[in-house]
């Protein structure tokens, strides 16, 4: 398994330790703000795909529908409070890329929290653009392996229209143009396979390895806090991750 994916089944478990808490809800419910806000304020989750997606998870965590429709009504302007994205780039300890996106109502105060957490681990906040161009965005789709073999699913993925694939135990992720994300993973549900989550992401061009098993522990342990900040939505970094993460066990 690649570090790459591997950093995403090991978020995967943390989203379920995060639903337990209800912590997982608020950030669902600000993507799901946010993705109507960007769709033009298109409530109407067909004609507004973003929007879809950020549903899709809610529901998979077991949102509940009025839960989800009080968000989309707050995105439509409908609700008190006005978010707005945010991204933040830095720099961890030994060299690892980090970037922060963020849905707040208050960028003054989440921008200071980011910071602090930035400055205790030791790292420090760059410009826009310090390291943004070591990621691509792309589309990521997580499906079922379902008996198939890694060799069955490449062939069907790529003739879905797939870019990249890589595989954790149970799933494939398959990575897609951001263009292509809809059409890929409609088609792989046409093909039989069970989608459990499909979003934009930041994926690093190359990663960053630490072998000091200390140095490793305090990055990771500074990513899982960047996380657990209520208006934080992702964390992305070029850290390659090889080894077990006992901070989010």
């Amino acid at each position: 398994m690649s570090g790459h994916s591997k950093w995403k089944t090991i978020k995967h478990q943390k989203g379920v330790a995060d639903a337990k808490r209800g912590a997982i809800f608020t950030k669902l419910s600000k993507a799901i703000i946010i993705a109507v806000k960007q769709g033009g304020g298109i409530t109407d989750p067909v004609s507004n795909f973003r929007l879809r997606l950020a549903v899709e998870s809610a529901k998979a965590s077991n949102m509940p529908k009025d839960t989800i429709d009080r968000a989309i009504e707050k995105g439509a302007g409908k609700g008190e409070g006005e978010l707005i994205e945010v991204v933040y780039e830095g720099f961890a300890p030994h060299g690892i890329n980090v970037i922060v996106e963020a849905a707040t109502d208050n960028p003054t105060r989440t921008g200071q929290e980011v910071k602090n957490l930035f400055t205790k681990a030791g790292g420090s906040f760059g410009q826009p653009g310090s390291s943004s161009y070591l990621f691509k965005k792309m589309g990521e789709v997580f499906i079922k392996k379902s008996g198939k073999s890694f060799d069955e699913i490449f062939s069907l993925a790529v003739e879905s229209g797939a870019e990249d694939i890589e595989e954790t135990p149970e799933e494939a992720i398959i990575y897609t143009q951001t263009s292509d994300l809809s059409k890929v993973k409609d088609d792989l549900v046409s093909k039989g396979f069970e989608v459990t989550q499909a979003k934009f992401i930041l994926k690093p061009v190359t990663l960053i390895s630490i072998s000091d098993q200390a140095q490793y522990d305090r990055v990771i342990d500074f990513l899982s806090s960047l996380e657990d900040l209520d208006d934080v939505q992702e964390v992305y970094s070029n850290l390659q991750i090889t080894h077990s993460i006992h901070s989010w066990s």
